[in-house]
């Protein structure tokens, strides 16, 4: 590279006043793929393309060269020869190239990466190209923004966080949050917003930005703090950019409630009555007062002392403990000692005022030694305290208490004294050897600790006490109970991720570390669900859509930190609540209907079949019709699309019409589909003859005129389709001097001349022609009268019209046209079946001629005596004189399959 660069630099010192430095500058969004467009350095440099003149036309051409593919050169690739400045396959992640707080450039030879720009929230890519040859030479500075997206989340450096709030802060005391979100995003897309998720009614959290833009939550105490009541809140605490949609980040949030002095210790009593007696000997426990202290550590702790309204004799024959608040006998009882002694004893705290007790000491004197009891300990013991495990068996031996009498004069006998469930008795064969053990099962959560006496006495009546403490350890013998074994949940679909569902509670009735509960999912868990080991949080890390799956059901374990561990199950269903996220789905975006016309008003036409996958409400579906409501309409509930009109397909053939469904959500989603009626034909119009317009019009036929010769047409149309406008012509009448001359083509109605004429056939030909078509079940059809005048010339007209006039006296022949239609496929041979087919049919159409004669014959009767004799035969066919003759193609009708 740098060859190149003395290689260009060398000459171009001669041409320095054509070349000069320039600035582009682009900006283009962090994270896109290769072969982005940046810019055009040739378009954006006005190098001269322009005047029809390509930049590869130019000799030499121009080339656009990186001066050094430094660290901003892996990110573009430049066109040598357009100038094309696209992105690259390495893609450009803004903050892992612009440090903001550092705000300094990286340099690759020529190319940087830069963020030390007037704004803040720049970071710019920096380019050296080289603009050849060197009448165009140039060195272009390119300048490339790269905007930030917002691509991550607000992150917590740590996932649990610890914070400590006094309990007599008053309310709106602020405390700093020491572990803030961070989020590389920059601007509105870095962390805006903090919020708890729970705040149990005493806190909230408020933002503080500071010079640098830096965002520090801050705790704020909104209510009263006891610790007595509650020494620790666990709750979520949860970062949210400023992102389109905006991302969010959590931890948890532990908030320690510290003790202050704030409470002064107490007796349970203020007065104990004790018996001694004088034969006691030295250190002799005489009585235990304990003052209870509800706060922590110091604060907690209490002293014991005698009240200066103790005498000096007092102190010195009772031993006060400061610690445990024990009292032992500490001198000898001897015959001078008082008998009465009033101990008044203060329980101190740390600044408060002493709790006060007094001890009323009863001292008698006796003249024999009292019996004795000498215990042997099987169990552990500690200072007079005896430990046994809760699991411990029944008829565990914990001691052996030997009893006797130091005069051996008086017999001795023993029994115990106190609740719980041990047992005392005498150990054979020995007569002054007694066993004390466990006679239940011991349970540490009913009871920790049992204080019970071995009492000896002797036949004098005279009796001594042996306290024995029995302290129950607690064993791992329960499990994590849940507060409920079916948690029913509930929540809407399309949630945001990590959404909160519940904190799962369970207690265990074990101390220490075998009643701590930890949380887990159980196998049948779907992955997306998650709950916190510590604190019982579940939450859901994806959105969930009732469509897909409207209830989970799953197990959730608790488990405690004892050895072996023991576990407890309960059942988590969770219910889907449903959105308004579907639009109505037509089962086809097209429906057609094939419908007959004359179709009676309100008959059911088609179902339209429309879904929502929503529920309830929001599942609704309404159906109108769009277009064509004044002839249309549709059934909402079922769908059923139904014409209020009978429809004529000579009207209109088809219709098309949008049906939209809209569902009961607010706001309401809606679709639509198309609907096309086809009208299907019936034979409803019979042919309409259009020539001749009148049976009173007639046609002049020269004699010449030679065999074959077309002599005039009947032309008719049919409304209907298909066969059922197949029109086929017939004569079914004739009268003239030789009527047999003319013949009509069933196709075509072409009337043509079959034999030469004489002179002899001269005079007024009238046919009468039957128009038919083809319909199903029944045709239809329509006759006309053509008059043909055979002579030379036309010498009087009023007498043809006269003759016209005149009703003509013709017989009606009942001849179907013959129509040779192709047939589609092969006629099968029956050979056995033909001759009894021929026979049917001939006797089939003699019937139905003579009864079609008679008919016509009767009426023709009737006729004549009933009407003028100027009146036609024929009833006059109704013609459309509207009619374009121009517009309709008098071609034969092809017949083919519907």
């Amino acid at each position: 590279h740098l060859l190149l660069f003395l290689l260009f630099v060398g000459p171009f010192n001669c041409f320095a006043s054509y070349s000069r430095a320039t600035e582009l500058f682009y900006s283009l969004n962090e994270g896109l793929p290769a072969g982005v467009l940046i810019g055009s350095l040739a378009r954006d440099l006005r190098l001269p393309t322009a005047g029809g003149q390509h930049l590869a036309s130019l000799q030499p051409p121009l080339s656009f060269t990186l001066a050094s593919h430094g660290l901003g050169g892996q990110y573009v690739q430049l066109d040598n020869r357009s100038g094309e400045l696209h992105t690259s396959a390495v893609e450009i992640d803004r903050e892992a190239l612009c440090v903001e707080s550092s705000g300094a450039t990286i340099l690759g030879g020529s190319a940087a990466v830069s963020s030390s720009s007037p704004s803040p929230e720049s970071c710019l890519l920096l380019l050296d190209v080289l603009v050849l040859p060197q009448e165009y030479f140039r060195l272009v500075k390119v300048k490339i923004a790269i905007r930030d997206v917002n691509d991550n989340a607000p992150r917590f450096p740590v996932p649990h966080i610890r914070l400590s709030v006094p309990e007599n802060a008053p309310v709106n005391t602020r405390l700093a949050i020491e572990h803030p979100a961070l989020d590389p995003d920059m601007g509105t897309n870095g962390v805006q917003t903090y919020r708890l998720r729970d705040n149990y009614g005493v806190f909230t959290l408020d933002v503080e930005e500071n010079e640098n833009g830096e965002r520090t939550p801050y705790l704020i105490v909104m209510g009263a703090l006891d610790r007595e009541s509650q020494d620790e809140y666990v709750t979520v605490i949860i970062a949210e950019d400023g992102g389109t949609p905006p991302l969010v980040g959590s931890a948890t949030l532990t908030i320690g409630i510290s003790d202050i002095n704030d409470n002064c210790p107490q007796f349970n009593d203020s007065q104990l009555n004790v018996t001694l007696y004088g034969n006691s000997s030295l250190g002799t426990h005489v009585a235990t007062v304990h003052a209870v202290d509800m706060d922590l550590g110091s604060n907690a702790q209490v002293t014991y002392s005698y009240s200066q309204k103790v005498p000096q004799p007092s102190r010195d024959l009772f031993h006060l403990n400061e610690s445990t608040g024990i009292i032992t006998l500490s001198t000898k009882v001897d015959g001078d000692t008082p008998k009465l002694h009033r101990l008044i004893i203060l329980g101190n705290g740390p600044g408060c005022i002493p709790a006060v007790i007094t001890v009323l000491v009863t001292i008698i004197k006796v003249m024999m030694r009292p019996p004795e009891v000498v215990p042997r300990f099987i169990a552990n013991e500690v200072e007079g305290v005896v430990f046994l495990k809760e699991l411990e068996p029944i008829n565990t031996p914990i001691a052996f208490f030997t009893i006797k009498d130091p005069d051996e004069k008086y017999k001795v006998s023993c029994y115990l004294d106190g609740d719980g469930p041990f047992g005392l008795s005498p150990y054979k064969p020995y007569s002054n050897e007694y066993l004390l053990e466990t006679t239940k099962p011991l349970d540490f959560e009913t009871q920790q600790l049992y204080e019970i006496s071995i009492v000896a006495w002797n036949s004098e009546g005279f009796h001594v006490k042996k306290v024995v403490k029995i302290q129950i350890l607690d064993d791992n013998d329960n499990s994590p109970v849940f507060s409920e074994e079916l948690i029913e949940l509930s929540i809407e679909e399309n949630n945001v991720p990590n959404a909160f569902l519940t904190k799962l509670h369970a207690t265990d009735a074990d101390s220490g570390e075998r009643g701590q509960v930890s949380y887990f999912l159980g196998p049948d868990a779907p992955s997306y669900f998650a709950l916190d080991k510590t604190t019982g949080v579940l939450t859901v890390s994806t959105q969930l859509d009732r469509e897909e799956k409207e209830k989970y059901r799953y197990t959730v374990k608790a488990v405690d930190s004892g050895f072996p561990p023991r576990e407890s199950i309960a059942t988590v269903t969770i219910t889907v609540l449903d959105k308004n996220d579907n639009s109505p789905r037509f089962i086809n975006k097209d429906f057609s209907f094939f419908v007959p016309e004359n179709f009676p008003g309100f008959g059911e036409i088609g179902v339209i079949s429309v879904t929502d996958a929503d529920a309830g409400q929001n599942g609704w579906v309404a159906l109108s019709v769009l277009n064509g409501s004044d002839i249309f309409v549709i059934d909402t509930g079922k769908g059923v699309l139904r014409a209020k009109i009978s429809l004529d397909r000579e009207q209109q053939s088809s219709y098309v019409l949008w049906i939209e469904a809209v569902d009961g959500g607010d706001p309401a989603l809606s679709s639509t589909a198309k609907i096309t009626i086809l009208l299907l034909d019936i034979n409803d119009n019979p042919p309409l003859v259009l020539f001749p317009q009148s049976n009173m019009s007639y046609l002049l036929v020269l004699p010449s005129t030679l065999p074959g010769s077309p002599i005039t047409e009947v032309y008719a149309v049919d409304k209907d389709t298909g066969m059922n406008a197949v029109i086929a012509y017939s004569i079914i009448g004739r009268r003239g001097p030789r009527p047999e001359s003319f013949r009509i083509d069933p196709k075509t109605g072409n009337i043509t001349l079959e034999e030469s004429l004489m002179q002899n056939d001269y005079g007024l030909y009238r046919l009468l022609v039957k128009v038919s078509d083809h319909g199903y079940p029944e045709p239809l059809h329509s006759t006309v009268m053509v008059n043909l005048f055979v002579n030379d010339t036309v010498s009087n007209e009023s007498y043809i019209e006269s003759l016209l006039r005149k009703e003509p006296d013709i017989s009606v022949e009942e001849k179907q046209p013959q129509i040779s239609i192709e047939p589609t496929h092969k006629k099968m041979e029956s050979t056995s079946c033909m001759p009894t087919l021929v026979a049917l049919s001939i006797i089939s159409l003699g019937s139905i001629a003579l009864v079609t004669g008679m008919g016509i014959y009767i009426c023709l009767r009737k006729g004549k005596k009933h009407h003028r004799a100027d009146e036609n035969l024929e009833v006059q066919i109704p013609l459309n004189g509207r009619i374009n003759l121009h517009m309709l193609e008098k071609k034969p009708v092809e017949i083919s399959n519907i």
